[in-house]
């Protein structure tokens, strides 16, 4: 595999820090990667999942989101609108300096947003989800105790992942002013959903809802016992091998 930094800018004029990682022979498709709710593009999943698709001949995109990991930008400015811009730019430049993406793989609130941006990249065949929520809104479940206080105040600091995010009162407005199954239902793009039974974040009827408000062609595994991050290599393997033999069908 051969891994290049980049960056780009993104919707609001910051520098998104980003890096592509490649096959070491041909490349036969690019796909863009959304990773999850407050991560980032090295994530453990993002950096399984874009390793083994290399392996494919697939090269793909990463990148933090504005105002997370090496990106710039303040995290309390962001929303789930921002967040599909990001991505919108982020095809943009692939587009410009490479290939625009024929696949979207995104991972839980990440799938949320490929959903909703698919049909903002044309050059898309293919979109996959990985333990995605059926409607953005419902990520607020993770700081639900602080939701009085963000509508009281404008903001909170609320603890994600062992970790300070200040989450205004915005965000929460924003996740909830889209409808993502309308979006599903007019996707035109093969979709393949990926869920784990025994998911305690973003639970499986979740998928369900994903999966019955899409058309065909669409595809649905279980992911068994892995856990919502895809913390376990192998269970991270599994996921990108999955997703190169049935991306295989529509991409090239």
């Amino acid at each position: 595999m051969q891994s290049q930094r980049q960056e780009f800018i993104g919707a609001h004029g910051h520098k998104l820090a980003a890096r592509l990682d490649g096959p070491d022979g041909a490349v036969k498709a690019y796909a863009l990667f959304a990773h999850c709710f407050t991560c980032g593009k090295d994530v453990f999943a993002a950096s399984r999942v874009a390793q083994a698709l290399t392996e494919h001949g697939i090269a793909v995109l990463r990148f933090d989101f504005t105002g997370l990991g090496a990106s710039e930008g303040e995290f309390a400015n962001t929303n789930f609108s921002s967040n599909l811009a990001d991505l919108v730019a982020a095809a943009d430049f692939m587009r410009q300096t490479y290939q625009a993406p024929q696949l979207l793989i995104g991972h839980s609130l990440g799938g949320a947003a490929v959903l909703a941006s698919a049909d903002q990249m044309p050059e898309v065949k293919a979109v996959v989800t990985i333990a995605a929520p059926s409607d953005p809104v419902s990520v607020t479940g993770l700081f639900s105790q602080h939701l009085d206080e963000i509508a009281r105040d404008g903001e909170a600091l609320v603890q994600l992942a062992g970790r300070p995010f200040r989450i205004q009162q915005q965000f929460v407005e924003d996740a909830g002013g889209h409808n993502l199954k309308l979006k599903i239902a007019a996707l035109r793009r093969a979709l393949l959903v990926m869920h784990a039974p025994g998911d305690d974040t973003v639970g499986l009827s979740n998928a369900m809802e994903i999966f019955t408000a899409a058309r065909h062609p669409k595809s649905f595994i279980s992911l068994d016992s892995a856990d919502h991050l895809l913390t376990r290599r192998d269970d991270a393997v599994y996921v990108a091998n999955v997703i190169a033999v049935w991306a295989d069908r529509y991409l090239f």
